[in-house]
């Protein structure tokens, strides 16, 4: 845990799947760092910073058109196909097979968005940002009754809101 975080006494750590697959994911970024040229993520930490953060901003509007892109297929064709068969159904759960379109558009949506988790966790490493002052930041953020149990917090002195 980082110096920056606290567990509040008496709570214990959440288990999260998704927290196991960005710690392990987050574990090897940091050892690329003393990986040879051929690694993509070693040139990331040790070259021109601009090359990472141009990466963050390509990948994060890839997710945007991603995004799009499934929104579309809800607004027009998924929405035909859904209402069509609702009319057909019985009285039981809709057994609809959505349309190879939209499971794809779906599929990329997910791909974008792994690339934009990695070349954002990239950059935390970048600056010694580890993933508890991270989730800390998030923990901030919400209410009492919106974190998880035991989730860490950043010490006030380390709370920043803007610049």
């Amino acid at each position: 845990m980082s110096q920056k975080t606290y567990l509040p006494s008496g709570e214990t750590p959440p288990v999260s799947q998704v927290g196991a697959t960005l710690e392990a994911l987050a574990a090897t970024i940091a050892a690329r760092r003393e990986a040879g040229e051929e690694s993509y993520t070693h040139r990331l930490l040790a070259g021109s910073p601009d090359d990472v953060l141009k990466k963050v901003m390509e990948e994060a509007g890839e997710v945007a058109l991603a995004a799009k892109d499934v929104e579309s297929w809800a607004c027009s064709s998924l929405a035909a196909t859904l209402a069509v068969a609702g009319a057909d159904a019985d009285e039981g759960a809709l057994d609809v097979e959505l349309p190879t379109e939209y499971s794809a558009a779906v599929d990329h949506l997910r791909y974008e968005a792994a690339d934009v988790v990695y070349h954002l966790l990239v950059v935390l490493e970048r600056y010694g940002i580890d993933l508890d002052e991270f989730a800390a930041e998030l923990n901030n953020r919400m209410k009492d009754d919106e974190r998880p149990q035991g989730g860490v917090r950043l010490h006030e002195e380390h709370i920043k809101r803007g610049k």
